[in-house]
């Protein structure tokens, strides 16, 4: 379908296609951005209606998803358990008993129950769902906050380019930009805690290493916490 989509083209297909003619020539038509598809997809459109808007009538033709392009990865995911296109309610944000040794304003990581724990006064927490890194990227430690941004813009790192080539270089910040809406960088690590733009990801292995949050959560943890943030990844 591809072979025969840019054959009908007078401008090869992929990127420089969709510039000249305003058409994305892959098979999904209106589907996910390149990050977000396997490897050989020209660059595209994001993924669903925005809220407000009516359903999308390409829906229905659209081919299964068997696979889930990782943003921040450039490797399909393999759909094991079945992501489900909503966010599961006990991965929504909400306050919990804590009893930990950490001092209030930590972030504590619970990688394999996929929870971002903020530690507030009286042993309270503010527990939110996070997605985490896949089998091979995942991590532990201690470390800081020592930037925040808000919209922050994306540029693969070498690794990553290496793994997929077709990657953009650079991605200026928007609600296209795999980061989404607000990032915490940790100390000299190439890892996040960010925003996605695929909130159906949160609760599952999905990354290269960063941790992600809904956009609401991510804003709310960034107004919450400062550079300086100790952050426990266990």
């Amino acid at each position: 379908m591809l072979r025969a989509a840019q054959g009908r083209s007078g401008y090869g297909g992929g990127f420089i296609e969709m510039m000249m003619t305003g058409r994305d020539p892959t098979p999904n038509g209106r589907a996910g951005a390149v990050y977000n598809r396997p490897g050989g997809y020209a660059y595209g459109q994001q993924v669903g209606a925005p809220a407000g808007y009516g359903a999308d009538p390409f829906e229905q033709g659209r081919r299964p998803r068997a696979l889930r392009q990782e943003a921040s990865l450039g490797q399909p995911l393999e759909s094991r358990s079945g992501i489900q296109g909503v966010v599961d309610p006990r991965f929504r944000k909400q306050e919990v008993a804590y009893d930990g040794p950490h001092k209030p304003g930590t972030i504590v990581i619970d990688t394999p129950q996929r929870f971002l724990y903020l530690v507030q006064p009286g042993g309270r927490a503010l527990r939110y769902g996070i997605g985490v890194g896949r089998p091979g990227f995942s991590w532990a430690g201690v470390k800081t906050v020592t930037r925040k941004a808000e919209w922050p813009s994306w540029t693969p790192p070498s690794e990553m380019l290496k793994r997929r080539p077709d990657l953009p270089r650079f991605m200026a910040g928007g609600p296209e930009n795999p980061l989404g809406a607000r990032a915490l960088y940790l100390g000299s690590t190439l890892y996040r805690i960010h925003g996605t733009n695929e909130p159906n990801t949160i609760g599952h292995e999905v990354s290269s290493g960063c941790i992600r949050m809904i956009n609401d959560d991510v804003v709310d943890l960034y107004g919450r916490v400062g550079v300086g943030a100790k952050v426990v990844v266990m």
